[in-house]
């Protein structure tokens, strides 16, 4: 998809910024132009040193500050299904990546170029390919390129959570489980033996299997085990002699991929499994000075994340992390996709607050 030039609104008010990056369609792979923007943007400022890696742009302040914060959001947004150009209604932005995650952008964008003298010196990164390959996730590779400019002491990641504090995240474990048969035609099915059939064993199992409920340093993360696809089959009249069932483990914290992998492994003993996609779990860092700093000036609860998110790239690096942006995560990627543009101001205002020193 080709990507026409985007423009910024100079001046424009956080609502007017969240419209202008909601109708800049950037869908994983086409980020170039929004990159583009927001680089002209930061680069427009003294108080910010930039950088760009492919499609990812940082910037950051420099002054001397015993300690650093980091924030990340992403660019790129699943593609549209007729929810673009953005409309608003009764205090909603409506459209894709309203939710996921433009108006966490936008706060992020904001802050960056408004607060000048923050009580923390503060590393903004603004990545690209997060809805997509771990491989080509615009963060993962800002940092392998320029481990210095992802060093810090707390990561704040700009995800949807309804402007709730959520640490830490599940890992993601993805495996294929294949069962084997023998080809034959189906008017003579006796002289095969069917795959697709020989694969309830596994689903018997998924159906017995119940998720645990795992203690995190006091937070209360749920696991999942699912099949999320199946394949098999040849031809309408033959006996299939391959079936192949993809699962999704969603994990705790208090476990590695490798224990991960054993756990799957030991479920479906008997069957072979094949690991195809994998992501660590983060744990919360609840204990970190600048942690307690920042739920302490939000006066807010703090959650488990369920889902995964880049907190756990953070947490790779030694950096405690936490979820906290604008939006329902239960509307990312919907059809319906919306923001209520006065939890957008409520979220800003809390960042801007704490950073500020306000």
């Amino acid at each position: 998809m080709s990507a026409s030039r985007v423009a910024l609104p100079v001046g424009a008010s956080l609502r007017e910024l969240v419209q202008a990056l909601v109708d800049s369609e950037s869908p994983s792979g086409s980020e170039a132009s929004l990159a583009d923007a927001i680089e002209g943007s930061l680069s427009g400022v003294s108080h910010l040193e930039v950088l760009r890696v492919g499609n990812t742009v940082a910037a950051r302040t420099n002054l001397g500050r015993p300690r650093r914060v980091i924030w990340a959001g992403h660019i790129d947004t699943v593609p549209s299904h007729n929810n673009l150009p953005s409309r608003t209604t009764d205090g909603w932005l409506w459209g894709r990546g309203s939710v996921d995650m433009k108006a966490g952008v936008a706060v992020g964008l904001t802050l960056a170029l408004e607060i000048m003298e923050p009580v923390h010196d503060v590393t903004w990164i603004f990545y690209d390919n997060e809805e997509v390959g771990a491989s080509k996730n615009g963060l993962g590779l800002f940092g392998a390129a320029h481990p210095d400019w992802v060093r810090g002491d707390l990561a704040i990641v700009g995800e949807p959570t309804n402007a709730a504090i959520e640490a830490g995240c599940n890992g993601t474990l993805r495996v294929e489980i294949s069962t084997t048969g023998i080809r034959a035609h189906s008017a003579r099915s006796w002289m095969g033996t069917n795959a697709i059939h020989e694969a309830s064993g596994i689903l018997a199992r998924l159906e017995a299997y119940q998720p645990a409920e795992v203690d995190v340093d006091g937070l209360l993360y749920r696991e999942g085990l699912n099949a999320v696809a199946i394949s098999g089959g040849v031809a309408g009249n033959v006996i299939p002699d391959l079936c192949t069932v993809t699962i999704n483990y969603r994990f705790a914290p208090d476990k590695s991929i490798a224990e991960a992998i054993d756990h799957v492994s030991s479920v479906f003993e008997g069957f072979s499994v094949a690991v195809v996609d994998q992501a660590a779990a983060a744990k919360p860092g609840l204990s970190q000075p600048l942690f307690d700093e920042f739920v302490g000036a939000l006066g807010k609860a703090v959650g488990p994340k369920y889902g995964w998110t880049d907190v756990a790239r953070f947490s790779e690096w030694g950096i405690p992390a936490v979820n906290y942006g604008p939006g329902d995560p239960s509307l990312a990627h919907a059809d319906d996709e919306r923001v209520e543009l006065a939890q957008v101001d409520q979220v800003f205002a809390s960042l801007s607050s704490w950073l500020g020193g306000k």
